[in-house]
């Protein structure tokens, strides 16, 4: 884990480009439709949380204030989480594109465990980052809360533009304690539970 002062430093992975198009997997679903969002700050009028999930790739967060933003996405009841993606564009923003960003969970605000820091390399759409471990078993994270910590942007920028953050977890199984996960109505027809 890295410290508040290696930050500039250390890296988990770096994010090249990125996609205009969002591709997701299929086994897996959007996670914050009921959650609660708040940011450490945002520029008035109108660059408010809610540009950050209007699925409007026009509109931005733009925060106020130093580093780092922070972007805190809270969850009624633990759920899993395997990706986050982010859409940031270079190009439109110049020095508002984060160029740094750090994940972290937790049952609440404190204490919050560190996931992953990547750092992206001239972002130009969605630019996906992963929350699962090394181990098999750390493919997802449980976690009450979410936090995107913005820790530096694109030539040393003092505020951040995002255009879009979406949460993915598993899809949930359409049969309860059925270790399979069938798609097709004839298997979920004529499956059984014992």
């Amino acid at each position: 884990m890295a410290t508040e002062d290696s930050m500039i430093e250390y890296f988990d992975e770096v994010l090249k480009g990125g996609s205009k198009e969002l591709v997701v997997d299929d086994d897996l679903q959007e996670m914050t439709r009921t959650a609660v969002w708040s940011v450490s700050s945002y520029k008035p009028p109108g660059n408010d949380v809610t540009r950050l999930h209007d699925n409007n790739m026009e509109t931005f967060w733009q925060s106020d204030g130093v580093l780092p933003h922070l972007i805190n996405i809270q969850f009624q009841r633990k759920v899993k989480l395997k990706m986050v993606a982010v859409y940031a564009d270079v190009e439109l923003d110049e020095s508002y594109t984060p160029s740094q960003i750090s994940i972290r969970v937790g049952d609440g605000f404190h204490p919050l465990e560190e996931v992953t820091v990547v750092r992206l390399v001239k972002p130009t759409g969605w630019v996906y980052i992963s929350l699962s471990g090394d181990e098999p078993r750390e493919t997802f994270v449980d976690t009450f809360m979410l936090q995107i910590a913005i820790l530096r942007n694109n030539l040393d920028g003092k505020n951040t533009h995002l255009r879009q953050v979406k949460v993915y977890g598993p899809r949930l199984n359409p049969v309860p304690l059925q270790p399979f996960h069938f798609t097709s109505k004839e298997f979920i027809t004529y499956s059984t539970i014992r």
